[in-house]
């Protein structure tokens, strides 16, 4: 499967809601984060679609 997320533009700017939501104060990435990141960062991530 060809990740098309990884052709966009990249951007420093992150979208509460889009690319994460705050747990307990803490940053939790969504899959479309780590889509636009383009690969996995093996750290066990919650929502990581590179499993």
């Amino acid at each position: 499967m060809d990740n098309k997320a990884k052709y966009l533009p990249q951007t420093t700017n992150l979208i509460e809601g889009i690319d994460y939501y705050l747990e307990k104060g803490n940053y939790v990435f969504k899959a479309w984060f780590h889509l636009k990141r383009g690969h996995c960062c093996a750290n066990g991530c919650r929502h990581c679609p590179y499993k």
